[in-house]
């Protein structure tokens, strides 16, 4: 009499048969995983982070560890993150080394100093480019937010609005607010640029429109945020806003209210009769 026995034996000695349920969820599984690494492979884009910084040891760390590498990995995106030494007398450079991430010298201080040798450190194989400040105002978990609309092709640029977002433990006072407020009624009345918060220091962009606006760019300080909105505006690039998180900043303020202010009214008016 034969042995009908189907002890110690796998689906595969039975083709006829279905295979069980946990057989069959494995082996999807493993295929699954394996046509994952060949898409990201051969169709991952690349965002490059850029933070630039003068004195931010307090904040640089909290900014690194909260970009979402492996949620940006999830959809597709590779990331690199580079940190922008604007003369740091602090530990800030040596944070953001330990972190693994890299790191170029500005030796000029000045915002848009750092923000320009940024752009110059961005490689060629990128295709988006995002920039905040290194103080933990701005929350890097958000970046996906930001690079939404970039990748549906809506928009050319993205800025993270404060006015119409989340601001915590006061982090935005009612003067800064009626100012901004005011700079972007200007910027919306007299540049068409549809955003609700001109002054901020979020930005999203596709790679072309740096390769384009970086050539232009000027300033030095904190009006450098303004010059790049008005002139990505006068370059013909589609601008819009999305809602994010502002929070009170770790370290002191660099930003001088009253000259700043002057500087950024003088460059909206100075750009009306800008072109390229």
């Amino acid at each position: 009499m034969k042995d009908t026995s189907t002890k110690g034996k796998s689906e595969r000695d039975f083709p006829h048969k279905s295979p069980s349920p946990q057989f069959f969820e494995r082996r999807t599984y493993n295929r699954r995983v394996s046509d994952r690494k060949i898409f990201y492979k051969s169709n991952a884009k690349k965002i490059t982070i850029l933070i630039p910084c003068h004195n931010e040891e307090r904040g640089i760390g909290k900014v690194i560890d909260g970009v979402p590498v492996r949620q940006l990995s999830r959809l597709g995106l590779t990331t690199e993150i580079i940190v922008v030494d604007n003369d740091c007398s602090d530990g800030t450079d040596r944070i953001a080394r330990k972190k693994g991430v890299k790191v170029v010298s500005e030796k000029k201080k000045g915002k848009g100093n750092a923000i320009r040798t940024g752009f110059k450190s961005v490689s060629g194989d990128t295709d988006y480019v995002v920039m905040l400040d290194g103080d933990n105002t701005y929350k890097s978990e958000e970046i996906p937010r930001l690079i939404e609309p970039l990748e549906n092709n809506f928009c050319d640029v993205i800025l993270g609005s404060r006015l119409e977002g989340r601001t915590k433990h006061y982090s935005l006072s009612l003067s800064h607010r009626l100012v901004n407020w005011s700079l972007t009624f200007f910027i919306r009345r007299f540049y068409l640029v549809n955003t609700t918060d001109t002054c901020t220091g979020y930005f999203a962009w596709k790679k072309k429109v740096i390769d384009d606006l970086a050539p232009h760019l000027k300033s030095d300080g904190f009006a450098i945020e303004v010059e790049m909105v008005t002139k990505m505006a006068r370059l013909g690039y589609h601008i819009y806003s999305v809602p994010i998180t502002y929070d009170k900043r770790e370290g002191e303020s660099k930003l001088s209210p009253c000259l700043d202010g002057i500087k950024i009214m003088l460059m909206l008016v100075r750009n009306l009769a800008w072109r390229p």
